[in-house]
């Protein structure tokens, strides 16, 4: 599909996650519907802003501290979502400048976008692939034929924000399991998941709003995100909540609550 045909194929007489996401981070690249939708779950969860910026912010720091404490060059981040800058391989680059990243998105905006996902340094290498994660043989199937990645070096696979869109009848425990199989030893699994835990009434009514706009979510208590690291090694300080996995000070001396947050994150190698 070229960007042409994914413009053509844009639905927005719904909103969609990913511009949803877009527009809680300040960005520009979503439509009326996605706004109308992103402002009703914000009056529900004004603290949701937030939460979208220490999405981001996990990515950043779970991609440094794996590119310089355990060497990891190369990246499968699924779930890509519109470019904001810094993008991973942008992160990844900047410590080690011939990093790897393959991004996988299923949604047609993200691929109109992918150029601006793909300007990767001279010694490294970026490409987007368009897949389903609940299609996990069709999805690595296409990251190989890329020949973007080398399989038989450690890969860091990068699930931010995107497990909660599956639901349970998709199995997402096997769909890691399955993604995770095809990775060798060393590799990592760098994930954060959203929690009703710290505060159950608010955080439902977000899974309430989004499922009624369209977009099924299933949020998870800790035990249950726990289990995505099952038979993998959990770095320090294991799943805890985003903000509280390998902090930066806060640039303003304040630090938002748990349940501001209500996302659990977490990073583990594979034996």
């Amino acid at each position: 599909m070229t960007a042409r045909q994914a413009g053509r194929d844009l639905d927005t007489s719904r909103p969609h996650s990913a511009r949803m996401y877009d527009y809680f981070l300040g960005g520009k690249d979503h439509f009326e519907v996605d706004t109308d939708a992103a402002l009703v779950a914000a009056d529900a969860h004004p603290g949701i802003f937030v939460t979208a910026r220490e999405n981001r912010a996990f990515m950043h720091r779970a991609t440094r501290v794996l590119a310089q404490e355990h060497g990891i060059r190369q990246w499968l981040d699924i779930g890509t979502g519109i470019p904001t800058e810094p993008n991973l391989h942008q992160v990844a680059q900047s410590v080690a400048p011939d990093a790897r990243v393959v991004y996988a998105d299923n949604d047609p905006l993200v691929l109109k976008y992918a150029e601006r996902l793909m300007r990767s340094t001279t010694q490294g290498r970026t490409a987007y692939i368009e897949a389903d994660v609940t299609d996990p043989d069709a999805l690595m199937s296409a990251v190989d034929a890329s020949q973007v990645l080398d399989f038989d070096q450690p890969i860091a696979l990068s699930l931010n924000a995107l497990m909660h869109f599956i639901t349970d009848p998709h199995d997402p425990y096997a769909i890691v399991r399955r993604l995770l199989d095809s990775l060798p030893a060393g590799s990592a699994l760098a994930m954060n998941h959203c929690t009703p835990d710290f505060d159950p009434v608010t955080w439902n009514k977000v899974a309430e709003i989004y499922t009624g706009s369209g977009t099924p979510v299933q949020f998870r208590s800790h035990s249950d995100v726990r289990r995505f690291f099952d038979g993998l090694d959990l770095i320090d300080p294991g799943v805890c909540c985003c903000h509280r996995w390998r902090p930066a000070a806060p640039a303003d001396g304040t630090e938002p609550t748990d349940a501001q947050i209500g996302l659990l994150a977490g990073v583990a190698i594979k034996r």
